[in-house]
């Protein structure tokens, strides 16, 4: 049985590479170096795949015929491929694509990255500014210190830990989205007293209209048996080196320490676990068909990417280098 894939040429296959898609990144690993992996499997897989015939030129070559004095050379006009359109002579046909991220993961966290190809990277600037907040789940664990507020770091206290309790800790946690749950509020610029402003707060549709230090939106202890804590994280603005510090100053405010363990990234704005690809899946067919069901998701930032390329003018297939800088 023929593979799908493989039946269709690859200009068709590549004509459904422009959109948005979620990958999931595993620690350890650079965002960039999934990116660069996942580029490399795709220009592989359209390169094996069907490609467009050599052109064609007319040439007249010898040819001997039966004539009646004998054997006779003539010349014949004889269709030829062009040697230029010889892979052995121009190379393969595809060897770039246009790959952007927008909300990056650094090498120790893991989760959902979104990644824009081709047309997609228009969409890019749009989610870096439309303030889309994002889900982690973060372990951590009491007693100890590092450098870099993670387990990793090189240790540099050892505290007790017995007396923190549940309750302290999800008081902590409490108090600490209050905080910032008021600095959301203060650049949202609306009338805190408004309706407007309780309405927005309550359906959790208040978004700041600048780019603003990290947002904690929402906090929420999930698992707690110490030394080890899990909580979950919805914020906004938000880098992993900064979810490690909030677990760092937890432990301070519990009078105790704390590292984190793990940072993983569960939601990105509407896109979710169920529909990041695993490195099993980083391939031409699994792409394009995350590509197409990932539209209803990101329906709302290409309508919104449009409307501000027909009002700047902007025809370009895609922007910049493909990369949005991000806190």
């Amino acid at each position: 049985m023929i593979n799908v894939v493989m039946a269709r040429s690859a200009s068709t296959a590549f004509r459904k590479l422009h959109g948005l898609f979620a990958v999931y990144k595993p620690p350890g690993y650079d965002w960039r170096s999934v990116r660069d992996t996942v580029k490399i499997k795709l220009l592989k897989e359209l390169n094996s795949l069907k490609q467009r015939p050599p052109r064609q030129k007319i040439v007249f070559l010898p040819q001997a015929v039966e004539g009646s004095s004998g054997v006779e050379l003539t010349k014949t006009a004889t269709a030829v491929p062009v040697l230029a359109d010889h892979i052995l002579v121009k190379g393969p046909d595809y060897t770039y694509l246009k790959i952007g991220v927008v909300h990056k993961l650094d090498i120790e966290s893991s989760g959902v990255l979104v990644f824009g190809i081709g047309q997609g990277n228009r969409i890019l600037p749009t989610f870096y500014e439309s303030h889309c907040s994002k889900d982690y789940t973060v372990c951590g664990v009491f007693g100890k210190a590092s450098s870099d507020f993670s387990d990793a770091g090189k240790i540099i206290e050892k505290t007790t830990f017995d007396h923190i309790t549940r309750d302290k800790f999800e008081r902590v946690l409490a108090m600490i989205q209050g905080s910032n749950q008021k600095a959301l509020l203060m650049h949202s610029h609306i009338d805190l007293k408004s309706q407007e402003a309780y309405d927005m707060a309550v359906q959790g549709q208040l978004r700041p209209e600048v780019m603003t230090p990290p947002l904690v939106l929402g906090m929420r202890c999930v698992a707690f048996s110490p030394p080890d804590f899990t909580i979950e994280i919805q914020c906004m603005h938000e880098t992993q080196k900064y979810l490690r510090k909030l677990v760092h100053e937890i432990g301070l405010e519990l009078r105790s320490s704390a590292v984190c363990t793990k940072v993983r990234r569960t939601r990105e704005g509407p896109f979710t676990l169920d529909c990041a690809l695993t490195n099993s899946h980083w391939n031409l067919d699994s792409i394009s068909r995350a590509i197409e069901e990932c539209r209803e998701r990101a329906s709302e930032l290409w309508m919104d990417s449009t409307d501000r390329s027909l009002e700047s003018g902007d025809n370009q297939e895609s922007l910049g280098n493909g990369e949005i800088r991000t806190p």
